[in-house]
């Protein structure tokens, strides 16, 4: 009796897992929703550029990157971002990469500046210590993209690994082609 019931959970968790994703979209409840303002407005918080926030934006189809500097699935995920990046550049498009670390070693700033250099990521990143963002958007993944429409409402949310050419990178470019048409 207990085997079978250690079955039916399992079945029941995968089941909800199932449901709540889709090759990596999670299919969130409550979507399209207001995307929260940033939540780190001090320039020692901000990679790349001078600190962002969401009117700066509008207008413009923005991907949000959550990432930590050692985890790989994110690191394989950058060649992508780059050439969407540069793909996208005359358009009314913008990466904001936001680090978040999952290990204490991950917060030093001196460490992610490194790695920013070394991965040639050029795009805004906000530095999320506190997992103030992270938590504002609800994120639970590294790395993790959230798509948000010109007018600041999140539209779709992905989760893992995307390399270019993936079914994902896929998705995800035909949803910001769609975006920057509206």
């Amino acid at each position: 009796m207990k085997n079978l019931a250690n079955r039916l959970s399992y079945s029941t968790i995968f089941l909800t897992l199932a449901l709540l994703t889709v090759s990596g979209q999670i299919i969130a409840k409550g979507l399209p929703r207001p995307v929260p303002e940033f939540t780190h407005s001090r320039s020692e918080a901000w990679l790349n550029s001078k600190p962002l926030t969401q009117v700066m934006l509008r207008g413009k189809v923005v991907l949000i990157d959550f990432w930590t500097f050692d985890c790989w699935n994110c690191y394989r995920s950058f060649p992508w971002l780059v050439d969407l990046e540069e793909r996208f550049q005359d358009r009314d498009f913008q990466v904001v990469g936001v680090h978040t670390p999952e290990f204490e070693h991950e917060r030093q700033v001196s460490q992610l500046v490194e790695k920013v250099e070394r991965y040639r990521l050029r795009h805004p990143i906000m530095v999320d210590n506190d997992f103030s963002y992270w938590n504002a958007l609800g994120s639970s993944y590294w790395p993790s993209f959230f798509v948000i429409d010109k007018k600041g409402m999140i539209r779709a949310n992905y989760i893992g690994e995307t390399t270019s050419g993936s079914d994902q990178a896929n998705r995800i470019e035909r949803l910001l082609e769609s975006l920057l048409m509206e």
